[in-house]
């Protein structure tokens, strides 16, 4: 049984937004001070968040949720409508890896961001991001 009205789901899930997340927000900042520059939401399969052309690097910044990140703490499967949560994020998870395997094979590099990783060790995980991005060199 859900803990709010059918109205307060209806609104929480209606500001739940798909570009310029305050994750995303973090990494393009993180970027942008480290001197990269980037584009956003190329014209690419999957639409990744960040797009270094130059590098052909694709950045795809991932909820835990909606994108099913396994063994995450802030993943967990709805109690409510389970077979319709299992349908859609199972999907979102088939799409994304159809998506980063077109990419890899038009050869493109995809890196992956997930939420909880910039939320639990926001500087490290940036750090380590940025060697990722700049080890195809110039």
């Amino acid at each position: 049984m859900d803990r709010i009205t059918k109205e307060q789901r209806s609104r929480n899930m209606s500001r739940i937004r798909g570009k310029n997340t305050k994750p995303e927000m973090i990494v393009r900042r993180y970027l942008f001070s480290r001197g990269l520059r980037y584009r956003l939401h190329a014209k690419l399969p999957g639409k990744p968040d960040i797009v270094m052309k130059q590098r052909r690097v694709a950045i795809f910044i991932n909820g835990c949720f909606w994108h099913g990140h396994n063994g995450c703490k802030y993943f967990r499967w709805p109690q409510t409508r389970t077979e319709y949560w299992r349908e859609k994020i199972g999907g979102n998870i088939k799409r994304d890896l159809r998506n980063y395997t077109a990419l890899q094979d038009a050869g493109w590099r995809v890196l992956v961001v997930w939420e909880c990783d910039i939320k639990q060790n926001r500087e490290s995980v940036l750090n380590n991001f940025y060697s990722d991005i700049t080890q195809g060199g110039e």
